[in-house]
């Protein structure tokens, strides 16, 4: 589960527990959430900080109208529906929304080749790192999958699996260990031994390995993040990451609750089809045997698609 410390369960609390009065539009369901850390693998959490906007923003921005007037839910469902079906994504870039993510280094490195979001991430060049480190399941630990290059195949016994975890957390408090001798610190922050002067921050950091644990603060516009989630929600993305966008999937049903079923319908559970693939499709629907190669679907890149 995620680590907090009791200073920043303080302030978590202090922050859900503080009321402001405004005029601009709320989302119900990312109020009851705001602030909280949704845990995510052993260390890592998911917090919303800010967002702006709601469903209304989406309409509002296709319609460019002054306000929601007497237009009925169905009427804003149908149109979210239409912008998405359609691939009219500028109204959803109207809505943003910020959060607080702490991931594995590995994980960041993923997730940032997402490049239309503002980013910022704890600086271990400023601060020391704390001793928290990504260890998987053993139900998550695969080898290499013989049909995809950058996927996981067949889950490793129970006795190579206790051997790989022995090694990560062997190597991992080692490596944590060594960072902490380089800067000639303990865990509390003094100083191990008054002779010596200790590595910069900057350079100590290099010893440790990608299953340390980052932190960030990530604002991105609904357009951006559904084209995150497209891609990394999908069930051939890396369980890493994944089990993050499952989380962040969760927020966005909470806090746009008509574009996320638009989302699924239109992007999550859509298919594409390629031009030999729609020929043999409506061939089929006529009635017609065809000696093509049956057609056949799946996913790459988090994108489905159907052809022969």
């Amino acid at each position: 589960m995620s680590t907090l410390s009791d200073e920043q369960k303080l302030q978590i609390q202090q922050s859900r527990e503080a009321k402001v009065s405004t005029r601009r539009t709320v989302s119900p369901g990312l109020e009851d959430i705001l602030y909280e850390a949704i845990p995510v693998l052993d260390h890592g959490f998911v917090r919303v900080i800010d967002y702006m906007g709601d469903d209304s923003a989406v309409v509002q921005a296709a319609r460019v109208s002054y306000g929601r007037g007497t237009r009925q839910v169905n009427e804003d469902r149908g149109l979210i529906n239409y912008l998405l079906r359609h691939w009219h994504t500028t109204p959803f870039e109207m809505a943003e929304i910020k959060l607080h993510v702490k991931m594995p280094i590995f994980v960041a490195r993923q997730w940032i080749r997402h490049r239309m979001a503002n980013v910022n991430e704890y600086s271990a060049r400023y601060s020391i790192l704390d001793r928290e480190f990504y260890v998987p399941a053993p139900e998550q630990l695969a080898a290499q999958s013989v049909q995809n290059r950058q996927g996981r195949g067949d889950v490793v016994g129970p006795a190579e699996a206790k051997h790989i975890l022995e090694l990560l957390t062997e190597d991992s408090q080692r490596s944590y260990d060594h960072y902490l001798d380089m800067l000639n610190h303990d865990e509390t922050g003094e100083r191990i031994d008054e002779g010596r002067q200790g590595l910069a921050r900057e350079l100590a950091r290099m010893n440790l390995s990608l299953n340390f644990y980052t932190q960030w603060y990530w604002k991105t516009d609904l357009h951006n993040l559904m084209n995150f989630l497209r891609l990394r929600a999908d069930p051939h993305a890396q369980y890493e990451v994944r089990v993050y966008a499952d989380v962040i999937l969760d927020i966005l049903q909470k806090w746009v609750p008509l574009t996320y079923g638009a989302f699924r319908e239109h992007r999550l559970d859509a298919a594409t089809f390629s031009g030999e693939g729609v020929k043999a499709l409506r061939r089929m629907l006529a009635g017609e045997r065809s000696s093509t190669p049956t057609l056949r679907c799946q996913s790459e890149n988090g994108t489905n698609f159907c052809q022969c």
